[in-house]
């Protein structure tokens, strides 16, 4: 009964201030679009986290969290995206795990309980709200719900005839009675509006009250009674695994890989870095496109192979021989790696970029820089632990990085800049894949417009239609940027290049349009 009295006030604390949020987030984001919104409200509830944990301020280092909080925040100032409202979910739920004293020490643990509190993120308000019901069940208000409204009743009552009686002798009070409607009333309730307060309120509890499902710590109970009741290993099932994945099944393992590998690291030495000509029908684009995914495919299955070869304190690991194999074949690996990296450049230079093309050079260094962390980890006799934690950390850095960059401005230009039109070379620019792209894509639009402004086709329809619809596409976007809601840095940019240029004019069908005029 006393732990249930001492909780309560947090509770209503905490609860106050998800409703507040709630109330914010109304304003902030219902039938808005986001925008520098998103980064506003993660700041509330930053705030409002350190204000229900209010114990963390005898920690000198506090403010070291917060300042960690802020730049993981900023990618949300430069663009909000999924990758950028992501990482800021991530920092804020290592935010609040921290300030609660609930966060391990290695970065590994920390990347478990982060995913486990995202998953248990829609079920931790409900799962509370159960758990008060029924502390309120144990301590013997089991009809504190029908006590709560029932003292509502006679007051009510009451004063609804009292109001009634008033109106009719006060015609004052009559006349502001007719200017209620009860239809439009009932219209003000809104079930989609409802269902965002009670999503919203769902995802600030879960940083109020942070804790982590505790069915991990019962599975980590029952670990030695399972191991109490597993049969004795076999012997014979024990030799067998020696003689195929022994030390001598291993050396002659990375031999034979060792020796294939080398002959595909030859080819790509031969064809794409030497310029050496193909078999006939066999063209550069086609050549690089059959190779620059399975390549990357072989990498991670190698890469797997030497985690479970070269186990740490396992004698496989010890022998010398065997570790300059592993070294040999994971440099060829990382060859393997980069040589997709360049097929895949000669295949977008036929073929244009696209996102996916980006993810997939973004993807490959990741291959290229976790390979290049279990030489590492061989060469400097670390545990596995450590190599999640440095790949993790190479994540990080990554995405976190990816975030500030302007995808779709680079593959606007790229594909602009290496058109046929533009280059007399090349694939044709596709138009509606540049429109696609979003407003990012104007100053590559209007280069590749004013270019062909210059040229024999400034008289052609098609050119006039698409200067159309370029400039529909900066009325609309003008239109959403008055919302302050919707700023981003990445915008204001963007409108910024935008005034400078002017507005877009649509070229004459009977003279050729000139720039300036």
């Amino acid at each position: 009964m006393t732990s249930f009295f001492t909780a309560a006030p947090r509770y209503c604390s905490r609860f106050g201030a998800a409703v507040l949020l709630v109330v914010l987030a109304d304003f902030l984001f219902y039938g808005q679009p986001a925008g520098i919104t998103v980064f506003l409200f993660a700041i509330l509830i930053a705030g409002a986290v350190v204000a229900v944990h209010p114990a963390a301020f005898s920690d000198g280092r506090v403010w070291l969290r917060p300042g960690a909080l802020f730049v993981a925040l900023l990618p949300l100032v430069e663009n909000v995206s999924p990758l950028s409202v992501s990482i800021a979910l991530v920092a804020m739920a290592i935010f609040a795990l921290s300030l609660a004293g609930r966060l391990r020490d290695r970065i590994a643990r920390i990347a478990g309980q982060v995913a486990l509190f995202l998953l248990a993120a829609p079920f931790r308000f409900i799962r509370d709200f159960i758990r008060w019901r029924k502390a309120a069940r144990r301590i013997g208000q089991r009809r504190i719900r029908f006590a709560t409204f029932a003292v509502w009743v006679m007051p009510l009552t009451l004063g609804a005839v009292f109001l009634a009686l008033f109106g009719a002798a006060n015609p004052v009070i009559e006349y502001w009675l007719s200017l209620i409607d009860l239809i439009k009333l009932l219209d003000l309730i809104q079930f989609a509006r409802i269902a965002f307060w009670l999503f919203m309120l769902a995802s600030v509890w879960v940083f109020l009250r942070p804790r982590l499902p505790r069915f991990p710590r019962r599975i980590a109970r029952l670990k030695p009674d399972l191991a109490a009741v597993q049969p004795t290993a076999n012997p014979d099932k024990r030799v067998v695994e020696d003689v195929l994945f022994g030390k001598a099944a291993i050396l002659r393992a990375l031999i034979v890989f060792n020796i294939l590998f080398a002959v595909q690291t030859g080819l790509d030495a031969v064809y794409l870095w030497g310029g050496i000509a193909l078999p006939d029908g066999l063209t550069y684009a086609v050549y690089a496109h059959r190779g620059a995914y399975p390549l990357i495919v072989t990498a991670l299955l190698a890469a797997g192979f030497v985690l479970a070869a070269l186990r740490p304190d396992s004698a496989t690991s010890a022998d010398p021989l065997i570790r300059r194999l592993v070294y040999a074949w994971v440099a060829q690996n990382i060859m393997l790696v980069i040589s997709s990296i360049l097929r895949l450049d000669l295949y977008i230079g036929v073929y244009a970029l696209t996102y996916w093309r980006i993810a997939a050079f973004v993807w490959m260094g990741l291959v290229a820089a976790g390979l290049a962390l279990i030489i590492a980890r061989i060469a400097l006799g670390k545990s596995n632990a450590w190599l999640l934690s440095a790949n993790l950390l190479t994540l990080s850095a990554t995405l976190y990085t990816c975030c500030f960059i302007n995808f779709a401005a680079t593959i606007a230009n790229y594909n602009v800049d290496h058109s046929l039109e533009m280059t007399g070379q090349g694939t044709p620019l596709d138009a509606s894949y540049l429109r696609a792209l979003g407003p990012a894509a104007f100053p590559a639009f209007d280069r590749f417009l004013d270019h062909q402004s210059r040229t024999a086709a400034a008289n052609d329809p098609a050119l006039r239609d698409l200067t159309g619809v370029r400039g529909s596409d900066e009325r609309w976007y003008r239109t959403i940027q008055q919302n302050w809601r919707v700023w981003s840095f990445r915008d204001w940019r963007l409108l910024a290049y935008l005034d400078r240029r002017g507005p877009v004019v649509i070229p004459s069908v009977s003279e050729p349009y000139l720039p300036g005029r």
